[in-house]
């Protein structure tokens, strides 16, 4: 694969002015990187997953006004949509990429989920690198590095994903627009590869309880 990585113009779609303007922008610069990657990762997630995986890159067509602050490409083992699924995403912002394993609030199995991940939280704290990141909002760059919250914290995240309808719940890395496998095409492929295998045991134990309870 012949992916050149992320530059600074790509960043930079996310300060244009105006939906339309910003919009063209994205289709311009960044789309074609996100469905190159999309057809990448679909095969390599099949394959890591034994299940069919397929990527939906983000159309932001509800946006009647405001312009987006990110934009991304999701993989889940639907053809039709992701957003009930247990699903991946690589995306950026203006201030950074993200690659997520990601939950998100159209999932139907939230409750039965949240209460998984809690019987499984000490070995969910060990497995997670210390670099890595939390998030409990999609829409929003903010997110909490592993290494900064304690168990008890991780508790409270997968309580919120059973009691409160709105909840979701990423994690994976967050990556500057200077680190170098931002800017180096094939280095960024390998990391998305390493991210995504370790992320492999939350989609494993997300997907056993959608098939269950969904």
């Amino acid at each position: 694969m012949s992916f050149k990585g992320f530059t600074s113009q790509d960043f930079d779609v996310f300060a244009v002015e105006g939906l339309d303007e910003r919009m063209e922008a994205i289709k311009q610069n960044v789309r074609p990187k996100l469905e190159e990657l999309g057809r990448h990762f679909s095969s390599v997630l099949t394959e890591k997953t034994n299940e069919e995986m397929f990527f939906h890159v983000a159309k932001h067509a509800r946006r009647k006004v405001n312009p987006p602050d990110d934009t991304w490409v999701a993989f889940a083992n639907n053809k039709r949509g992701y957003k009930k699924l247990p699903h991946f995403q690589i995306g950026l912002f203006g201030s950074h990429v993200f690659i997520w394993f990601a939950v998100i609030y159209e999932s139907p199995v939230k409750e039965e989920l949240g209460h998984a991940l809690k019987e499984q939280i000490s070995a969910i704290d060990k497995q997670i690198p210390d670099s890595f990141y939390w998030s409990v909002d999609h829409t929003k760059p903010e997110a909490m590095q592993h290494n900064s919250i304690s168990k008890e914290q991780l508790n409270n995240m997968f309580e919120r994903l059973s009691t409160v309808k709105k909840a979701e719940l990423l994690c994976g890395i967050q990556l500057t627009p200077e680190d170098d496998s931002v800017k180096d095409g094939q280095a960024f492929l390998k990391k998305a590869e390493e991210v995504f295998d370790t992320l492999l045991p939350l989609y494993e134990t997300s997907m056993r309880i959608y098939v269950q309870h969904a």
